[in-house]
């Protein structure tokens, strides 16, 4: 018990002299590691304090980063993915642009013993309720995921044929309690029909999100979302329908134990005023995989598909399908700013349906700043 106490002091020490090349923290030999709570508490509590909420700094002899964690903040901890906390336990703080004070413990801990200690620190939520952040799968360019989230987003779309148009999309999603979300939309577009350019606002929406379900052992999320859409744009040039509308839709996503996944979100628009603007029905899908740089840990990228049908309400009207093939990648070292980029190709009703390219700029605030994590 002595060896071990006296460990524990050594791994914050050994914190406080890290330098920018990734120090390491060597477990000296005889120290049984059978079990999370053991392995926590002698490598992990001097520093995280065995309730997980950290050490009082009196005690820590240091001053904690504004990123340094309380695992009890299930807020905060929950929507991490289990290879997040395994890329920085493995390879230390600044492999994901976090504190140096935080070492790497690649030559002290098998990767049985990491995956034992992140169960151990998972435990501090596990009776919560808060969905776990393996359920938080990549965002597609248009089908919506179920998770509650926490991000701002930019997104594009450019005709690539056909009349000149861009339409962008300032999207705000906040995330209260542990299974709601309030999302707000505001469309900027500019389309250039007859040589001459129009923009401005179109119709913005204010949405709430609900989950209903999700298991992080089957990989299954369930949630569904309204939203009131305003009649903010405008009718003369083309940017906005000109009556209030109510969606609605569900989502379903699947985590598959390939990283392979699968996303389905159907819905529908009801216009209050069905004389200017038609009522619709969508079914979207997206299928994807994600892959790791760095033997799993580092850059991930998702190659997806998408198969999005829509249908208005309407005399003769025919269900158009669009495929869209498209990749994300994270861009920061933290994963928190990510990049999609797509081309959605009209599969049926061709005529006068033209193909864009879609891109989005993600940034998921609550995991740091724009200007950190790189």
């Amino acid at each position: 018990m002595a060896l071990g106490r006296a460990f524990v002091l050594l791994v914050c020490l050994a914190a406080l002299a890290a330098s920018a090349d990734h120090p390491t923290i060597a477990i000296p030999p005889g120290l049984k590691l059978a079990s999370g709570k053991r392995i926590w508490e002698t490598a992990c509590a001097a520093c995280h304090g065995s309730d997980g909420k950290g050490t009082p700094k009196a005690l820590a002899g240091f001053d904690q980063p504004r990123t340094f964690p309380d695992f009890t903040r299930c807020d905060q901890t929950t929507s991490e993915l289990d290879n997040d906390y395994r890329a920085i336990i493995t390879n230390g703080g600044p492999f994901r642009g976090f504190s140096q004070i935080m070492p790497a413990f690649r030559q002290a801990l098998t990767p049985k013993q990491i995956n034992q200690l992140i169960e151990y620190l998972r435990g501090f939520c596990d009776a919560s309720g808060w969905p776990r952040g393996e359920l938080n799968l990549p965002r597609a360019l248009v089908t919506e995921k179920a998770f509650p989230e926490n991000e701002t987003v930019l997104t594009s779309a450019l005709n690539a044929g056909g009349a000149p148009g861009v339409a962008n999309d300032i999207i705000e999603e906040n995330r209260f309690g542990k299974h709601d979300e309030i999302e707000i939309d505001v469309p900027v577009n500019f389309i250039h029909p007859e040589h001459t350019w129009y923009g401005g606002f179109g119709d913005a929406s204010l949405g709430l999100k609900h989950e209903f379900f999700s298991n992080s052992r089957t990989g299954s999320i369930f949630a569904a979302q309204g939203e009131i859409i305003l009649p903010t744009g405008s009718t003369a040039h083309g940017i906005g329908s000109g009556t209030p509308s109510f969606a609605t839709f569900a989502a379903f996503d699947q985590l598959f134990p390939t990283n392979t996944f699968f996303q389905v979100q159907a819905g529908t628009q009801q216009p209050f005023d069905t004389s200017k603007a038609p009522r619709t029905f969508f079914w979207y899908n997206a299928v994807g995989q994600e892959l790791y740089q760095s033997h799993g840990l580092g850059r991930m990228w998702s190659p997806m598909v998408e198969f999005l049908a829509d249908r208005d309400f309407l005399p003769g009207a025919k269900m158009n399908w669009d495929v869209m093939p498209e990749m994300q990648v994270t861009v920061s070292r933290r994963q928190h700013i990510r990049f999609d980029v797509g081309v959605r190709i009209p599969a049926t009703n061709t005529a006068g349906r033209d193909p864009q390219v879609l891109f989005y700029v993600l940034w998921d605030w609550q995991d740091g700043r724009l200007t950190e994590g790189w």
